[in-house]
């Protein structure tokens, strides 16, 4: 990887949020699948989790459209509380990587996996 593909990434990595793509994103076209080196590999799967997240979110907001005014309180209410258990949960998992170049890699599988779970829990609730 040359040196300005990864000063590209890194500043775009620190801006608002890693869900938010940069127009100039140097790993737009990177295939996953032959990714080999540690940046890209954090990249691929902060991409899956991104992926995963979206999808999430489309079915939390039609159980958000289908709910009453109650209903709609106890789901934000429980998502907001899962989103912060899934976050520590994932901090915890993964604190023996910290400060590796490994680190963004696990946490973002970490949060996939979880999120993953999630959809299939929500998608099992009555419609």
């Amino acid at each position: 990887m040359n040196l300005l593909r990864l000063l590209f990434f890194l500043a775009a990595q620190s801006g608002p949020t890693l869900a938010s793509p940069a127009a100039d994103d140097p790993f737009k076209d990177l295939d996953c699948t032959k990714a080999t080196v540690q940046i890209e590999l954090n990249y691929c799967a902060n991409r899956d989790f991104e992926a995963a997240d979206s999808k999430l979110n489309a079915l939390y907001r039609g159980l958000f459209g289908q709910s009453d005014a109650k209903g709609r309180d106890r789901l934000k209410a429980s998502e907001r509380k899962w989103i912060a258990w899934r976050d520590k949960a994932c901090t915890v998992e993964t604190a023996s990587d910290a400060g590796g170049s490994i680190a963004p890699m696990e946490y973002s599988n970490c949060l996939t996996e979880k999120t993953k779970a999630r959809i299939k829990e929500l998608a099992r609730r009555p419609h």
